[in-house]
């Protein structure tokens, strides 16, 4: 079988232990293939597990992964670096790498095939986000989406957080930028024109007291970044949670 960027991934039989240096991807295989985790990223947060952590999705501890004795390791072609999967492979441990998607149903689209090719599973979470997630409402009103200060940095164009807030009715006033994370000056930012500032709380860990002060006279909105930037089964509630956190 071959992964999201079609390099080939050798299983001998349905992996058994599966390290995952994603933790969107941890979240999804907890719900849908119990007890297969044998080591996930210090990110790896829901749902909480008892289990080796083996330090960060951009700077895992290769000997560690390694340890845990995997027959499989997940990761992301924007999350991780090619140098560790790299050496991962060379190790001998098939790697699947899953691609950064733009848009929700590709996202879905890559977990679907990824769940029924190496374990043969369907989850029903899927069908239940596909459902959830199908519209696209009018825009309603135009949003600015920083992800980190200092230096300040902004979603861009074709990014699935971008797409799970267009189909919430918000259009991102950086979606036309030729980078998918730009890093405008403070200046334009507060310039442009956007109704609302979305402040999610990861990467960067905006709260009440660390972000919203930088944008005086615009409405701000905290909120988890897992359920704008996750894609798995927090998917399911997220849609209720986003449109209440929005909501005047």
């Amino acid at each position: 079988m071959r992964d999201d960027l079609g390099e080939p991934v050798r299983l001998g039989a349905v992996p058994r232990r599966v390290v995952s240096l994603v933790p969107s991807l941890t979240e999804a295989l907890a719900a849908t293939v119990p007890g297969v985790l044998a080591g996930v990223t210090d990110y790896c947060t829901h749902p909480p597990l008892d289990l080796p952590r083996i330090g960060g999705s951009k700077y895992p501890r290769v000997p560690d992964v390694l340890a845990a004795q995997p027959d499989l390791v997940l990761a992301n072609a924007e999350e991780n670096r090619p140098e560790d999967v790299a050496r991962l492979r060379a190790a001998g441990i098939p790697v699947w790498v899953s691609a950064a998607p733009a848009t929700v149903p590709a996202a879905l689209d890559s977990l679907a095939r990824f769940f029924r090719e190496v374990f043969t599973a369907d989850p029903p979470w899927l069908t239940q986000a596909r459902d959830l997630w199908s519209d696209l409402p009018e825009q309603q009103a135009t949003v600015l989406v920083p992800v980190w200060r200092r230096p300040w940095v902004v979603l861009g164009r074709a990014t699935f957080a971008g797409d799970v807030l267009r189909r919430l009715g918000f259009g991102n006033v950086y979606a036309d930028h030729p980078d998918r994370y730009p890093r405008p000056p403070l200046a334009e930012l507060l310039g442009c024109g956007a109704d609302l500032v979305v402040l999610p709380d990861e990467p960067y860990e905006f709260t009440a007291t660390d972000g919203p002060e930088v944008f005086p006279g615009r409405r701000c909105v905290l909120l988890s970044g897992r359920l704008l930037t996750w894609y798995g089964p927090s998917l399911v509630p997220a849609r209720a949670e986003l449109a209440a956190a929005f909501s005047p």
